[in-house]
């Protein structure tokens, strides 16, 4: 009789750090940040095309770099009316580039 065995996460496993993203993933983010970016800059008259923008770019984005809190807040100002003129995408692809590579310091 076959036993399938059943992986199960502890809590321990599910608050691990994501993996830094790979050269390639971000190239591939920083072009879907920039295409958004210049998209929006043209959508800024039309609102719920721009959401829709954003919110795809924001989707596509977790898709490419993984569940990362960084794409909240650039969401978030996306939402701001006016901040279309600002290439914020550009601007939360690069702070998860960044940022992914510094470790907190270990208290002892």
């Amino acid at each position: 009789m076959p036993t399938d065995k059943i992986d199960v996460l502890s809590p321990a496993d599910s608050l691990a750090p994501l993996k830094r993203p790979s050269r390639t993933r971000l190239g591939l983010a920083f072009a879907v940040a920039a295409v958004s970016d210049v998209l929006s800059f043209w959508t800024v008259i039309a609102p719920p095309v721009q959401w829709v923008l954003d919110v795809g770019t924001a989707f596509v984005l977790f898709l490419i770099l993984g569940q990362r809190w960084a794409l909240l807040p650039g969401l978030i100002a996306e939402a701001i009316p006016g901040m279309g003129a600002f290439p914020v995408w550009i601007l939360v692809v690069a702070s998860i580039a960044i940022y992914d590579g510094i470790k907190k310091p270990i208290r002892a």
